[in-house]
């Protein structure tokens, strides 16, 4: 298709759009409703979480969980065997660990890797303490080289996860926004930034939860992400096909709706219905966040150990 009339048949869309919320007083409609196919721009590029290179993985596991010891997996003793009846081995167990900064109050700086404007800095970095309206890490500019480091160079959106931007050497940035100005919508402020600041506390994409993951028909999603953002297979296995471990998540159930989710039409899906995605934080993006960034409080001191006579001990018959 031309691309001017590919334009015309936006510029149709987009009036259709309004001529239906005029028809509801103003409102979009319940897009459970509506048989409107749901899909990104075609020229905003999908968010690609970022991994640390294969020989940082151990290394990066035993980082989150010195942090948060909570981020190691837990292994029961069938887990811990492998075909052979072999130990797992350690790159088994670090792609299984969580990314999470743990409950304590944390303060990451945030720097910019090209010369920005004051007021776009500060607008970003609001837009990323979205997140403290009911978690305890926040984001503070400043002058030297932060935790989190910003580019708006090209590379389309991307985070690395969570304690993983500790191991990120100090020149490169952690974070993505290409082409982020003043004049970017706000909407795409709370749609971009806080879903890529998401990914730097710790949560990977809620579309890849195992439910999510099942209603997509692979072939269809392989032949629209290659037209849509020319993904190739690898990535699109690994972007958006390859279901979390749900072992090693302290989630709540898959939320289409969350600020993680990708935003997929339903002709890649199996019962044909899109996957809606979240354009902002939802509630359960708060609550989950309160959970593991808990305001106000820090880590409980560990219980006084119980303790009697060694002669009342119990002998259990082996």
């Amino acid at each position: 298709m031309a691309h001017n009339d590919r334009h015309l048949l936006e510029v149709l869309a987009r009036i259709g759009k309004l001529a239906q919320q005029a028809v509801n007083n103003g409102e979009p409609g319940d897009p459970e409703d509506s048989d409107e196919e749901l899909t990104p721009e075609r020229d905003t590029p999908g968010c690609v979480l970022k991994s640390l290179p294969k020989r940082l993985l151990v290394k990066a596991a035993k980082t989150a969980t010195a942090l948060f010891p909570a981020n190691a997996p837990v292994l029961g003793p069938l887990a811990m065997i492998g075909e052979g009846f072999h130990v797992a081995e350690p790159l088994r167990i670090a792609l299984l660990t969580s990314k999470y900064w743990g409950p304590a109050p944390r303060k990451l700086t945030v720097s910019f890797m090209e010369t920005s404007p004051a007021d776009l800095k500060t607008r970003i970095v609001g837009h990323m303490n979205a997140w403290t309206k009911t978690g305890c890490i926040s984001f503070a500019l400043t002058n030297g080289t932060g935790d989190v480091r910003i580019s708006r160079g090209s590379g389309g959106y991307w985070s690395y996860l969570g304690t993983d931007v500790l191991h990120i050497p100090r020149n490169q940035p952690t974070m993505n926004l290409e082409d982020f100005t003043m004049r970017t919508p706000e909407a795409e402020y709370k749609r971009v930034v806080r879903h890529e600041t998401g990914h730097t506390l710790g949560f990977p994409h809620e579309h890849m939860r195992k439910a999510l993951v099942a209603r997509i028909d692979r072939r269809k999603a392989y032949d629209w992400f290659l037209r849509t953002y020319g993904w190739d297979k690898g990535t699109v296995d690994s972007q958006v096909l390859t279901p979390l471990s749900e072992a090693s998540l302290m989630s709540t159930p898959a939320d289409q709706d969350s600020i993680m989710c990708y935003q997929l039409p339903g002709l890649i899906t199996t019962d044909g219905k899109a996957i809606r995605g979240g354009t902002d934080i939802d509630q359960t993006d708060y609550a989950f966040c309160g959970k593991i960034y808990p305001r106000g409080s820090h880590s409980p001191a560990a219980a006084a150990a119980e303790d009697w006579p060694e002669s009342e001990d119990v002998e259990v018959p082996t």
